[in-house]
């Protein structure tokens, strides 16, 4: 069967590839439904459609449950019978909701989009067409389904009828796609509520979503689609304005090439778990380069959605799902420069740091010192944040199996600096202890101290200061985590470091013996104070002549894990900790109720 293909891009899409420096590009979209779309269209288990309502505002629902719920009835016509909620979902009421139960309505041309998708498989094809007819009937349904309630779910239920041309077909690549299992359910909404804000309980729902489905509009074609990434990719900025970064694509741009023609918006955000769903209708915002760096930093793309309409309901989806594989894809959340963002507080002007001194601590970790010519300025316990993207970033591709999250990087890193300043002017070197864990710092854990590797400082900022109270009964813990000492070092000189006074607690691996002994060596002071942890296993060469070492200058070791327990401390008014995610998490379940003061260094 032959089929078109060649579309030109329209006048928004175009737009959107010259503001990016996008090279020349074939659309791809067929003028017909494809083979290969028919298929998709017939075996997944979820439709995302989209349409625009009286007020020509567009919504987004999402259908299904099951495989083969839509059906090919020839010549390119599509029939598609799905329960649905049809008291509250936006898309069943703008297509048939004027009818009565059971009337066949007209489709008189109305623009539909759909995005049928796959999320096991990874796999999802883009439709436009017009709608033909629909109906919605009451039926009889069982449904044999774990997450269906057995007894109390009504066994009346609405079902959609929608026959629909399609006019396009286009396959869509897999990144961003969060696997889940889908399940068929019963549907038994209430309206949560409807407003021009949102309410808190959407908001929640929106900050724990890994993906929404969006549709967009221009006079004669529309699109749906989907974003995807980890929990909490979309931002909250007010009750009435949400963000959510614009990751690499296909570079189409067709929702961003419609939003800048018509600003109007519709998305829906689904919660598996629970059939819950957000349906929001509102105008959207391009937001490009350092306007949206100073929005979402470390994005150089992102959109803004002003609220006009939202709705919250609950058990509204007819399906359900459980969660499987994330997408190797997703970047970190990007959270809002107003959340405290560090790379927010870069500034613009940028110096050189030259390596200058690596000394190795343990297996994968070590000291690094930098040289500025003409200094730079620094408070104890700020971070550094270097630029690392012109010995990394190798440009656009569409996929990167090889090394996915890379797409989105920006190769920003920020680090603490180690080292207190000496005396209050700019500084001509300071040191950065790290592990090597990643992409960047494997990179910079290659260089030779003496080829004059040299890297760009975006800034310098930071407000993480450890304050001792003036009582001098007050003890102040510091709670560490690996290399998280870090900020304790740059305040060092700061501090009065008597036992009763500070108290570090450090869990951290046996393998890191050499980063504990050289931190108690150089700060020798600091012994008395210390406990420290030493987890994963107690072989290790040389080891036990090392411990013995540390418990001979005055600090205290266990090999075993910090346990809640080590955390009750009577003289304590406030804790401060700096521990990667995991960690993190535990001591602040364990601290509940208690004052705690750390900083977030999680993308």
């Amino acid at each position: 069967m032959a089929f078109s293909i060649g579309m030109p891009f329209h006048e928004g899409e175009t737009k959107m590839q010259k503001l990016l420096r996008v090279p020349h590009l074939e659309n791809p979209t067929s003028t017909m439904l494809t083979p290969q779309a028919a298929f998709r269209l017939q075996q997944a288990p979820l439709l995302a459609i989209g349409t625009l309502d009286s007020q020509d505002r567009p919504w987004t629902s999402l259908w299904g449950g099951n495989h083969g719920f839509s059906e090919m009835l020839g010549g390119g016509i599509v029939g598609t019978r799905t329960l649905v909620d049809a008291a509250h979902d936006p898309v069943v009421q703008a297509l048939v909701g004027h009818a009565q139960k059971g009337e066949m309505v007209p489709g008189k041309d109305k623009m539909l989009a759909g995005l049928t998708i796959d999320l096991v498989e990874r796999k999802r094809v883009k439709i436009f067409g017009r709608m033909v007819a629909g109906c919605v009937n009451e039926v009889k349904v069982e449904v044999e389904d774990n997450h269906a309630k057995p007894v109390s779910m009504p066994e009346m239920q609405d079902q959609v009828q929608l026959i629909t041309k399609i006019e396009q077909s286009l396959g869509n690549c897999p990144k961003y796609l969060n696997a889940y299992e889908i399940r068929p359910a019963l549907v038994s909404p209430t309206l949560m509520s409807q407003s021009e804000t949102l309410s808190e309980e959407a908001k929640a729902l929106i900050l724990k979503s890994d993906m929404f489905f969006l549709t967009t509009s221009v006079p004669e074609d529309m699109d749906t689609n989907h974003r995807g990434g980890p929990p909490g990719f979309v931002r909250i900025l007010s009750d009435t304005e949400i963000v959510y970064p614009e990751y690499s694509g296909n570079r189409l741009y067709q929702s961003l090439g419609n939003l800048l023609i018509n600003p109007k918006v519709g998305v829906t955000f689904p919660a598996y778990n629970t059939g819950d769903v957000v349906y929001i209708t509102g105008n959207a915002e391009v937001v490009v380069g350092d306007d949206a760096a100073a929005l979402l930093p470390g994005s150089n793309l992102a959109v803004k959605i002003k609220i006009g309409e939202a709705r919250h309901v609950k058990e509204g989806l007819p399906l359900r799902g459980i969660r499987k594989v994330p997408s190797p894809y997703n970047p970190l959340v990007r959270t809002l420069a107003l959340e405290g963002n560090l790379k927010a507080s870069a500034v613009a002007a940028r110096k050189m740091a030259r390596l200058v001194k690596k000394i190795p601590l343990g297996p994968t970790v070590a000291q690094f010192t930098f040289s500025v010519s003409d200094g730079v300025q620094y408070s104890p316990g700020q971070w550094a944040a270097f630029d690392f993207s012109h010995d990394l970033d190798v440009g656009y591709s569409h996929m990167r199996d090889d090394d996915p999250r890379s797409l989105n990087d920006d190769f920003v890193r920020t680090f603490t600096i180690s080292s207190s300043p000496n005396g209050d002017g700019p500084q001509k070197e300071f040191d950065i202890t790290i592990r090597n864990v990643g992409v960047v710092t494997s990179h910079l854990f290659r260089q030779n101290d003496r080829a004059g590797f040299e890297v760009p400082i975006v800034g310098i900022g930071g407000e993480f200061v450890i304050e001792q109270e003036s009582d001098s009964n007050i003890l102040t813990p510091f709670i560490a985590g690996g290399v998280g000492i870090t900020p304790l070092l740059g305040q060092i000189g700061n501090l009065d470091l008597r036992p009763t006074r500070l108290k570090l607690l450090w869990t951290t691996r046996l393998t890191d013996i050499d980063l504990v002994l050289s931190v108690l060596e150089t700060h020798p002071e600091l012994a008395q104070c210390t406990e420290v942890f030493f987890t994963g296993g107690t072989e290790l060469a040389g080891s036990e002549a090392k411990i013995e070492q540390l418990e001979s200058k005055g600090a205290k070791i266990n090999r075993r894990r910090l346990e809640q327990a080590d955390l009750d401390i009577q003289e304590a008014a406030s804790y401060y900790l700096c521990a990667g995610g995991p960690l993190r998490k535990d001591l602040l379940r364990w601290l509940e109720g208690k004052v705690v003061i750390y900083e977030n260094f999680d993308y």
